[in-house]
């Protein structure tokens, strides 16, 4: 049996929704982030070192990293399912994206939200306008033109088919979720994307996704 250590308000909502298109047992073991400093509860860390979520067990054996979690339960117990075929454009695209997800477009958005956190931060007076000249430094040198140029290509990749890895859904879409749901609450180019909101209302209308979040609970992305 496979337990989802589960953090609300996280990205183990995706492996909740894996677990429900793979229509596998599994069970849930919730956990709360602190209300004041949003971090996860230290209790996580009796599960694995880093305290972070997702987090399974798959009896017995810990996994931690959201795409390893996903190879991991698609390998073993998916039987072929939300996977292309070896050796296929498919194939290449789907491990492409599969791993995109928490290495190319989670860093700068949790960077974004860090440096949103800076400017609306109470400080003192004096020390705003620092503070805004801080962030947009960051935001001018690295940020927006990072995070546009990544959407871009998404919106570019969903413009020229229906799903991340071709024309039939796979676990690449379900661990690219995450970023496609925050980037459109703060990237200009996700925002404007007509491919991207498309994609969104796909991926939303799944049954499974809607069970997911029934078992998992409501989750903010924003």
């Amino acid at each position: 049996m496979i337990t989802v250590h589960h953090l609300n308000n996280s990205r183990s909502q995706r492996v909740l929704w894996l677990l429900e298109e793979l229509e596998l047992p599994y069970q849930i073991k919730r956990y709360e982030r602190d209300k004041t400093t949003n971090l996860a509860p230290r209790e996580l860390m009796d599960v694995h070192p880093l305290g972070k979520s997702p987090v399974i067990d798959d009896n017995g054996t810990v996994f931690a990293e959201t795409g390893a979690i996903v190879e991991h339960i698609i390998d073993s117990h998916g039987g072929g399912r939300l996977k292309p075929d070896p050796d296929t454009d498919d194939y290449r695209r789907y491990k492409y994206w599969l791993h995109a997800a928490e290495g190319s477009y989670m860093p700068p958005l949790v960077l974004a939200l860090m440096v949103g956190r800076i400017e609306a931060a109470p400080m003192p007076f004096f020390a705003r306008p620092i503070a805004r000249k801080l962030a947009k430094g960051i935001r001018d040198a690295y940020l927006d033109h990072t995070v546009n140029a990544l959407f871009k290509y998404a919106d570019g990749e969903l413009s020229a088919r229906s799903w991340f890895a071709g024309e039939n859904f796979s676990a690449a879409d379900i661990i690219m979720s995450f970023p496609l749901e925050a980037g459109v609450t703060r990237v200009e180019a996700a925002k404007k994307s007509k491919a991207i909101a498309g994609y969104l209302r796909r991926i939303h209308d799944r049954p499974a996704y809607s069970r997911a979040l029934e078992k998992g609970g409501p989750y903010d992305y924003a």
